[in-house]
This record gives C-alpha cells, structure tokens and sequence, in this order.
C-alpha cells in the first residue's frame, strides 16, 4: 500500500540537502512526497529584498520538488522567526492535518541554526495534537484531524552534529547510490543560494559539501552515499518501523 511522505523542515533547499535521495527513493516507488518548509528562506540573499529572495526560492523549492514528481508547500513563517508558541504550533498541525501524512520527517532537534532547533519541537508537537479532535487549528484549515499519530523521524544535523559539534549520530542510514545523480539535480535547482552560502557559510560550492556530507553518512555504514535518520519513539508515537520497512533492502546500520 502506498504511504504519504512529508518532509517539513525549516528552509528551501534542507529538505534536498539532508533527505533528498531517501524522498527521491521513495517517490520512485509510487509513495505521495510532500516537501513543505517552514520559511521562503527570506534571509538567504546578499543580492535580493527579502520578498525577491522569497519569490525566486518558492519556485525553486517548486522545480526541485517537480523532479521526483513531489509537491511544495510554504506555511509562511519567516527566516530567524520560527518560535515555540500556541499559534505556531497551531498552524503547523493545520498544515499536518491538511498534508494527511503517514510518515514525517522533520530537522534535527540540535542542529547548527535557531530555525531547525525550532522547526523540530513544532513538528514534534504538532504530530500529536494533528490527531486530537480538540484541538483546534480551524483558525488556519478547516482540514479534520488525523486518525493518528503519524510516524515521525528526524533527519541529520549539518555536519553530523549539533552547535557545540558534539556528534549525533543516526539510528539506520538509508543507501541513496541509486539516486544521487537526482539528488544533485534537486538540489543544484536551488541556485540561488550558491552565492549566499558562499557568503555566510563559507561554502565554495554547496553541491559539493552535500556531497561529502552524504559520503560521510556513507562512511558510517559501509555505503558511498547514505543518509541517517532517528526515529522518535517518546509515548503515544508510533514505534514501528514503518520507514525502514519501505526502504528495506536499503536501510544500512551505523558500524
């Protein structure tokens, strides 16, 4: 039976950099991808006014989707402005209630930046109020709640670490060899952000650090190319492996 997949993370471009070959994978096999980011990435510009930014980033994010037959979404939030309240945890489980996902996959709890941090403590959060009837996001979508807790995994931080680059490491890795030609593809789609992470990360070329980032994933499992992911077991979530069970004959164990 075919899953939705939803990859929520917190700008255009993370989605491809840290699961793109695992959401290329499994759009192949006839899965529903959903790529949603929090922000339009306004800040990400030396060159553009944050609404230019903004507009040419949406309709990257739009083209990179396309290319694994996947759809984008915005749920409007602002670069460095994603915060842990009531009104934005209500509208990221409108937005849940509205994708109807089975599986989510959400930034890293520590990460390098304030926006994944966040995104991954709303996401959280809002995976368990999407299945409860009484809470109320009518506010932001009139879509019913879900008639579960759906299946939630946070991907890789950047570098494999958190801000004090303590290591955290992955629980599986997925094997994306098959598809890293298209996740190169999808991710180049975002050229815009050449400039400013070259700028502000110090990126020379950030298909490039994608690259050994994913190679370094690789490393950890016996694999050239991989991504990592960790499932979240807290109470009431799901606990079966349902991810894992797609992508089976993929899924490499760290070593």
């Amino acid at each position: 039976m075919t899953k939705r997949i939803v990859c929520l993370h917190s700008h255009p471009d993370d989605a491809e950099i840290f699961a793109g070959g695992t959401l290329a994978l499994l759009a192949g096999r006839g899965h529903t991808v959903i790529i949603a980011t929090m922000t339009a990435g306004d800040c990400g510009s030396v060159e553009f006014d944050p609404q230019e930014i903004a507009d040419i980033r949406r309709q990257e994010a739009l083209r990179a989707a396309a290319l694994i037959g996947a759809e984008y979404h915005w749920l409007g939030f602002k670069d460095l402005a994603i915060f842990d309240d009531d009104p934005s945890r209500r509208r990221v489980t409108a937005a849940l209630r509205r994708f109807r996902p089975d599986i989510v996959l959400t930034s890293s709890p520590k990460d390098y930046h304030c926006d994944h941090e966040a995104t991954a403590k709303l996401v959280t959060d809002a995976c368990f109020g999407a299945s409860a009837p009484n809470y109320l996001t009518q506010a932001f979508d009139q879509s019913p709640a879900l008639p579960a807790i759906p299946h939630l995994y946070y991907v890789d931080p950047a570098e494999g670490t958190d801000r004090d680059g303590n290591v955290i490491a992955p629980q599986f890795l997925i094997d994306a060899g098959a598809v890293m030609e298209t996740k190169r593809n999808m991710l180049a789609a975002h050229e815009s952000q050449r400039a400013w992470l070259r700028k502000q990360h110090g990126m020379d070329d950030y298909i490039l650090t994608m690259e050994e980032w994913t190679r370094s994933r690789g490393r950890l499992c016996g694999a050239e190319w991989a991504e990592g992911f960790r499932q979240y077991e807290g109470h009431a979530y799901p606990r079966s492996p349902l991810l894992q069970q797609l992508l089976a004959e993929l899924v490499r164990m760290p070593v």
